[in-house]
């Protein structure tokens, strides 16, 4: 059996200016809006975590330092918390490891297989993982956890899909599936936003991946693409046939928190799951629906 080299890099894009979200995002990254109390970015850090990842890459532009501050020790809070007797232990998921939280520039705003490219130095010649954190992903095990354990499988590269309707799929990319073995589907191509009657299948690709380190000299060499940005599905197409690719269908729920709608149903969700305010929330929102329009 080839041992494969484990899963210790991740990626995450965080250059985005967040212009949906203005004028919450003008001073604040948009990875830093807060589903009830933890920001998004966190969300996705806890994720990698769980799935044995150790070394967070982000990938920022101007403005985004709060990300990187998130992850610090925070001194003067901590000891005034400690004074006062407060409980800690909500910080301790925002503490990195020193040297594991790493940042990369993306100068020029050149779509998503840019600023992954942006990162070539650091992912060097491991495997690695992406995350767009505009995509929560809520699941036990996380959606990382379950791409490891696919890849520990079958190697190669991964990507995280979903089933939606089929009247949906001209918003996402889609997959063309292969043969399909639980919930593992060989992809014979990728295709950008099809018009329904000519989707391939109904399994779009959410926001995490596994990719091998070829793919950064693929998107070296890449033209630009669709809106004149170098993007990822077209380097990661050109990869299909020469390594392994397969789909993961999560088994879990994804919340597009790019959009406003996406991230007010992810907070509603996720508050009414939660144990301290449940309860509360659901009397809430019974008595604002209630309420004539």
């Amino acid at each position: 059996m080839t041992t494969r080299k484990p899963i210790k890099k991740a990626v995450f894009p965080v250059a985005g200016l967040g212009t949906r979200f203005l004028p919450a995002t003008k001073a604040i990254p948009k990875e830093m809006l807060p589903i009830i109390d933890r920001p998004l970015i966190q969300y996705a850090v806890d994720e990698a975590r769980e799935a044995g990842i150790e070394q967070m890459i982000f990938v920022t532009g101007r403005g985004k330092t709060a990300i990187v501050e998130h992850f610090d020790i925070a001194f003067e809070l901590e000891a005034t918390m400690g004074e006062r007797g407060k409980d800690m232990g909500v910080l301790d998921s925002s503490r990195a490891t020193p040297g594991d939280i790493i940042t990369v520039r993306q100068q020029v705003p050149m779509g998503l297989g840019h600023a992954i490219w942006c990162a070539r130095a650091i992912v060097g010649d491991d495997p690695f993982a992406i995350f767009l954190p505009d995509e929560l992903m809520i699941g036990e095990p996380g959606c990382m956890k379950q791409m490891v354990d696919a890849y520990n499988e079958v190697g190669g590269n991964l990507i995280s899909v979903l089933e939606v309707p089929m009247e949906e799929v001209s918003s996402y990319g889609v997959i063309d599936p292969g043969a399909a073995n639980g919930a593992l589907t060989e992809v014979k191509g990728l295709v950008e936003k099809p018009p329904v009657s000519e989707a391939p299948s109904n399994k779009i690709i959410s926001g995490r991946y596994i990719l091998q380190p070829e793919v950064m000299r693929t998107l070296e060499n890449q033209g630009k693409g669709a809106g004149g940005e170098i993007q990822l599905t077209d380097a990661m197409a050109r990869m299909i046939g020469s390594q392994p690719f397969h789909a993961v269908t999560f088994a879990g729920r994804r919340f597009d928190c790019g959009s406003k709608t996406g991230f007010v149903e992810a907070t509603l969700a996720l508050a009414l799951e939660r144990a301290d305010m449940g309860a509360e929330v659901r009397a809430i929102a019974e008595r604002l629906l209630a309420q004539p329009g």
